[in-house]
């Protein structure tokens, strides 16, 4: 029957090296084997040395996107990725608010992996307002966590008590993800606080590498996928972190610095 096939949607930047945002969703769709469409928010140029250049798409452009998926399609399951700034932002919770896009994945890109700050105030607060309680899954990085909680990272206990504030500002479910920006370290362990109050921890290798773009994107991609494979949200956790650890860990020479994971890898 029509819409039968499994469906899922990202929210998100398009990424003209192919590394991250959209694109890096895309991949991680296709091998999760679900049909992936796009609700493109801006455009990217850059390669594996930067980001030189980058356009939003117009308000009127990302509602007609919404429009034109919700009266065709039956998304199961959404993500987000990088919102440039808080109209569209708003743009994208007045719309999720409006059609039914199944569970919404927030990957919340405010701070990079390395710790710099990509929104500007404003954005970073409509975001907070807005969307966050929206999320039915919300997948902070180390620095982003602290940021929108407010904890000190060296705090004892700081994944703990920072998935308890995100829940409590409204997100279901709560990966709070371990940090990752010491070429010492051996492990990674990322907290996980389910919406009924149960925990768990996901503990795996460090990889020491240079191609580790689009990770966070590929992560909430996969989550998404499972969820929109009907699975429950620790299962589609734990298989997105198995997915992503192999993506890692297999690399392949893609740009001459900061090159891709590997969307190919099991």
């Amino acid at each position: 029957m029509i819409n039968d096939y499994p469906q899922v949607v990202t929210i998100a930047g398009s990424d003209s090296d192919g590394s991250a945002g959209m694109q890096a969703d895309l991949l991680t769709f296709f091998e999760k084997k679900v049909y992936g469409a796009t609700i493109i928010t801006a455009c990217v140029a850059g390669n594996s040395y930067g980001i030189h250049a980058f356009a939003n798409m117009t308000p009127e452009f990302i509602n007609q996107e919404f429009k034109d998926l919700a009266d065709d399609f039956k998304i199961r399951a959404a993500k987000t990725g990088m919102l440039a700034d808080s109209t569209i932002i708003n743009l994208v919770a007045d719309n999720y608010e409006k059609y039914d896009f199944g569970p919404l994945i927030l990957d919340p890109v405010i701070i990079t992996k390395h710790g710099d700050l990509l929104l500007e105030q404003e954005a970073y607060d409509t975001l907070v307002s807005r969307l966050i309680p929206l999320a039915d899954v919300i997948t902070p990085n180390f620095f982003e966590a602290e940021k929108l909680s407010g904890i000190d990272g060296n705090e004892p206990d700081f994944q703990v008590k920072a998935a308890q504030k995100l829940q409590a500002m409204g997100a279901k479910n709560v990966m709070v993800k371990g940090r990752h920006d010491s070429h010492e370290q051996e492990t990674v362990t990322d907290y996980v606080l389910l919406e009924d109050g149960s925990s768990f921890e996901i503990t795996g290798p460090y990889f020491s590498t240079t191609h580790k773009n689009g990770t966070g994107d590929t992560l909430s991609a996969a989550i998404t996928a499972e969820i929109g494979l009907g699975k429950s949200v620790e299962e589609a956790i734990r298989s997105a972190k198995k997915y992503v650890d192999a993506c890692i860990q297999n690399e392949i020479e893609v740009g001459h610095k900061f090159g891709p994971i590997n969307h190919w890898a099991k």
